[in-house]
Parts: structure tokens; sequence; C-alpha cells
């Protein structure tokens, strides 16, 4: 069972805790099949290279906006409600290739990371907004982006 964040809990500057995750070739296929995004893009490198004239494959920037929807979800526990959120997508992001079919090479790991910027209640919503951002193993921002989230308060 989760812990259970609540409204009185959270400080405006407070960091979330960060989610780190690595991205495998063969994530992107099952992403595609999964989400419907059968761009050769993601998952055909000489396409990717000659075509959309890119140094590679790229992760979906759907993919990376569930790994945010993962790390506010996991954050603010199973009576929390997230009520939106918005990803910009401002830098290529390329995944491992695999080792064998059980795991990946060596390569880059991203880490979602966010801050509370605002608390406020209004009626009975009691609202959190949050900046949140992807970042590469360099410490590069390479997704930006904003969620709101509401909580539950103490009884």
């Amino acid at each position: 069972m989760k812990k259970q964040l609540f409204w009185e809990d959270v400080q405006v500057g407070q960091e979330v805790p960060p989610l780190p995750k690595i991205a495998t070739t063969q994530m992107l296929v099952k992403w595609a099949g999964a989400f419907g995004d059968f761009n050769p893009l993601h998952y055909e490198n000489d396409f990717a290279v000659k075509f959309m004239r890119t140094p590679g494959i790229i992760i979906h920037g759907t993919l990376k906006r569930q790994w945010m929807i993962q790390m506010m979800t996991d954050w603010i526990g199973d009576d929390g409600w997230l009520k939106r959120i918005s990803t910009q997508f401002r830098a290529m992001d390329f995944p491992r290739k695999m080792k064998d079919l059980k795991g990946p090479m060596d390569g880059e790991t991203w880490t979602c990371k966010g801050k509370v910027t605002r608390k406020d209640a209004k009626g009975t919503e009691h609202i959190v907004e949050c900046d949140i951002w992807l970042e590469n193993g360099k410490g590069e921002i390479t997704t930006h982006g904003k969620a709101t989230v509401l909580l539950p308060v103490r009884k």
C-alpha cells in the first residue's frame, strides 16, 4: 500500500520524489503496440537516420509523458487526483539497445523530477501545482511540464 500524501504535508519549494527510468528499443516496440504509435522513427534506425535526419530512433514523447504521470501518481497516493498535466518535448532522447532478451546494454538513464510551485484551496479542492521535467544522464532537461494535483486533507 502506497503512503498517502496530504495537502497539509506539502510546502511550496518541496521536491517531488524523483523517478529513474530506462528506455530500451524493446520497450519502444511494446509502447508502440500499447499506444498505437507505429511511426518507424521509434523502432527503425535506418528510417530515423535517412528520412527523419535524427542520429537514430527516438523515444516516444507519449512514453516520456507517461513516466512523468507515473512520478506524480506515485507521489500523491491513491486518494490524490492528477487533475492536469502538460508537457513540452524540447530534445530527443535515444533508447538503450538490447544486450539480450532479458536486459539492455549500458547507457542512458533518465530521471523524472518535480518541484511544488503553488499550493491553494478553493472550496473543497486542495490544489498543488508543480513544475515537472525529465533529465537525461547528463542532467540536461529534455522534457518540461506542469502538473496540477488535488490532495485529500487530514480529518
